[in-house]
């Protein structure tokens, strides 16, 4: 599969670049996640907080794809996205976070504290690579 199909399917559509759009979601995005930081990551906490920072990843991903043109209504399709990009290590990472969150929202699985810690500081990082390399221009 590539991301073209996803393009010719449903799951996306090719639209004019988007500069004001992809602003308003890294903006967002950058909120959130000084809203996520100080929050404790507890037995309790830590599957809504994974959520959460896999959201924030999203709306990054869903910036660079407005300034690419393109809207996504597919989460699996910003892994082919980013492997269209040159970024395999990227995809492999985000999809593995979108099972995650899709095992946490939509099966009732739970994750530890440990688990989400550590997803958590490689989104973040995901996240400042991803803002450094593709949207730099609307910082």
């Amino acid at each position: 599969m590539k991301f073209s199909d996803f393009i010719n399917g449903r799951d996306g559509k090719k639209t004019s670049k988007d500069k004001e759009l992809a602003k308003a979601l890294l903006d967002n995005s950058l909120k959130d996640l000084k809203f996520l930081g100080p929050l404790e990551i507890n037995p309790h906490s830590s599957r809504k907080i994974m959520s959460n920072y896999y959201d924030v990843l999203r709306s990054i991903l869903e910036a660079i794809t407005a300034l690419d043109g393109y809207k996504i209504y597919s989460h699996e399709a910003f892994a082919y996205f980013l492997r269209e990009k040159g970024e395999e290590v990227m995809s492999s990472k985000f999809d593995r976070f979108r099972k995650i969150r899709n095992k946490i929202n939509y099966y009732g699985e739970d994750i530890s504290v440990e688990e989400t810690k550590e997803n958590i500081d490689e989104i973040k990082k995901m996240i400042k690579t991803l803002t450094v390399s593709y949207l730099k221009d609307i910082l």
